[in-house]
């Protein structure tokens, strides 16, 4: 086999892997079941603080990630991810990874 039938063939290959890969990514920011009040709460515990005394300034999804950023009562900011969440993850989530900003 030549060098470059082998190297088409490998190509080849790899072409459905990764279009089923980029639709996983899709039905995952698409189908994210997380609300506001969910990724407070769940940030909440990770910090260990009330839900209450969290406000969500902002969140996007990006796969199967949610990124948000929350303020605490004292004032201080937090940069919070959540993994999962939504049809692939059957709506469970990992627990939160959250740092300080």
């Amino acid at each position: 086999m030549s060098p470059t039938l082998a190297s088409t063939l490998k190509l080849a290959a790899c072409v459905p892997v990764l279009l089923q890969a980029a639709a996983c990514t899709s039905v995952a920011e698409k189908s994210n079941m997380l609300s506001d009040e969910r990724v407070i709460a769940e940030s909440a515990g990770t910090l260990g603080l009330a839900p209450a005394d969290l406000k969500l300034l902002s969140r996007h999804t990006s796969g199967t990630n949610t990124f948000a950023t929350l303020r605490g009562r004292d004032g201080k900011e937090y940069s919070c991810t959540i993994n999962g969440g939504n049809l692939l993850s059957f709506g469970m989530t990992n627990p939160p990874s959250c740092q300080r900003k």
